[in-house]
């Protein structure tokens, strides 16, 4: 049956679909990770809260996020949110890349034994994003890589 295609599309009357489940879960990751959290209606945890962040006090020196703005009712349950690391991987759980890893693994079930590590260039003021794992149906070994554009 396969993977509905992300982006949506219409073929023959009917949601496009895809047989190929690394280009369905790379779609879906690349989704997730574009969607602010609490930006869904129908499921306000879904997406990845560093798009939340744009405009908080960001130390380049120690690649830490600070909070500048005190709403701490607007992130509800995601106490210990600010002083996080950029760079890092997700086995600190003081980093941006246990909270992805963590979303990853709520809303993406294809994918098993999930590691995220991610990198801030501060010359480039880019976030290089390496998510690692296991395709269940397949048993392949998965990589998805992504950039993410800071603070310009």
């Amino acid at each position: 049956m396969g993977s509905i295609s992300i982006p949506l599309r219409i073929d023959k009357g009917a949601l496009g679909r895809t047989d190929d489940p690394k280009a369905a879960i790379d779609s879906a990751l690349a989704l997730l990770m574009a969607t602010p959290c609490y930006s869904c209606a129908a499921d306000p945890q879904y997406g990845f809260v560093f798009n939340n962040l744009r405009f908080e006090i960001f130390n380049e020196n120690e690649g830490v996020v600070y909070n500048s703005s005190g709403l701490k009712g607007y992130f509800e349950g995601r106490e210990g949110l600010y002083d996080k690391k950029i760079s890092g991987s997700s086995n600190n759980l003081n980093t941006f890349a246990a909270e992805l890893k963590q979303t990853i693994e709520s809303y993406e079930k294809r994918l098993e034994e999930v590691s995220v590590s991610m990198t801030y260039i501060r010359e480039e003021r880019k976030i290089y994003v390496t998510v690692k794992g296991v395709i269940r149906q397949t048993g392949a070994d998965y990589q998805y890589l992504s950039v993410i554009n800071v603070w310009k």
